[in-house]
């Protein structure tokens, strides 16, 4: 039975850059959603927002409240007052409205809340040991997105010219420049996904051309296609997400590389959505590794302590000698100390 003390504690809270960068994750796309409806022209209803809202944060507490009483420990929510609850919806919150905003499901606003809503369980469902920590490996506002287009075909991603619709020729370039550059300001200071941005990039400019050589594709409209809002919006707030995304360098880039190679491939086979699809593959190859890798070791250390075991028992029956003192009759004199070695043990 555990104590009070340690029914109270919950689990490690994130780092406190990692907070800082789910705070601006969720000011920008709040602040982009504000503006989308009011200037830009998002074409989804203003409530809709909301209502993915709510929706995200009742299946996080709902599901943190059974992880909690399951773990005998307290909900990570408590304990800090209002701000220690806003700082676990962050993740919900900008979940909720990166689904909402980039699909289009006409009028069927439960469509976006099953998106939604799987989108948060995949954070408590498909978990992969990363450091000694079950750490979630799907993107969850990507899978939300990616099972949507799955399970209703008749459903799209949001038109890319909504993000501009009701604005003048001039912030059609300005606005995916200021996405830019706060993307990459904050990338590149909070959470270090830079290298995976460059892997993502540069493997999306040569498949492009590979496309364009092999299965005779424009060239320059495959390339055009980064200079979107979309694109940028895509690049700099969802394939960057630290929660799902290696930390070390190489393994960053390569994530970002296998993204672009995977939308290639799609794309030249003809499936649509392969920003999405392509995601979400290389999330759940990383998270098929995270558990073989596991695994692995686990067969490992539990071959070593075997191994130690054996050299250990092997030890104790080479060297160890039995020490015993004379007694009468036994032809020494009392009281001296007797060594007879133990026999090697045979096998039969």
């Amino acid at each position: 039975m555990k104590t009070m003390t340690e029914q109270k504690q919950g689990p490690p809270r994130h780092d406190p850059k990692v907070i800082t960068a789910l705070r601006r994750f969720a000011i920008s796309i709040t602040v982009f959603n504000i503006l989308g409806y009011t200037v830009l022209g998002f074409e989804q209803p203003w409530l809709w927002p909301i209502i993915a809202m709510v929706t995200a944060y009742t299946v996080e507490i709902g599901l943190e409240l059974v992880a909690s009483w399951a773990e005998q420990r307290a909900p990570r929510f408590t304990g800090n007052g209002v701000r220690g609850l806003v700082e676990f919806l962050f993740s919900a919150h900008i979940t909720a409205l990166a689904v909402n905003m980039l699909t289009y499901v006409n009028d069927q606003v439960l469509a976006m809340m099953f998106g939604v809503t799987v989108a948060i369980g995949a954070k408590w469902m498909l978990r992969a040991p990363v450091r000694g920590r079950l750490r979630h490996f799907m993107n969850p506002s990507n899978l939300g997105i990616a099972v949507i287009l799955l399970v209703y075909p008749w459903a799209s991603i949001a038109p890319p010219y909504h993000f501009t619709e009701n604005v003048g020729s001039f912030w059609d370039w300005v606005i995916p420049l200021v996405i830019l550059a706060s993307g990459t300001v904050l990338n590149a200071m909070l959470t270090k996904r830079i290298w995976l941005i460059a892997g993502w990039l540069g493997f999306f400019a040569l498949q492009a051309v590979v496309r364009g050589l092999v299965l005779d594709t424009a060239i320059p409209s495959a390339l055009t296609m980064m200079t979107g809002v979309a694109f940028v919006l895509f690049t700099n707030y969802m394939v960057t997400d630290p929660g799902t995304t290696p930390s070390k360098p190489a393994p960053q880039f390569a994530f970002g590389a296998g993204i672009a190679v995977v939308y290639g491939v799609l794309t030249g086979a003809g499936i649509a959505y392969g920003l999405f699809f392509a995601t979400a593959t290389i999330c759940l190859i990383r998270g098929a590794f995270l558990w073989a890798l596991h695994f692995v070791d686990k067969g490992r250390a539990r071959e070593d302590a075997r191994r130690r075991s054996a050299e250990g028992r092997d030890e104790t029956l080479d060297d160890s000698m039995v020490v015993r003192l004379s007694g009468a009759g036994s032809g020494h004199t009392p009281g001296q100390l007797t060594v007879d070695a133990i026999p090697p043990r045979t096998t039969g």
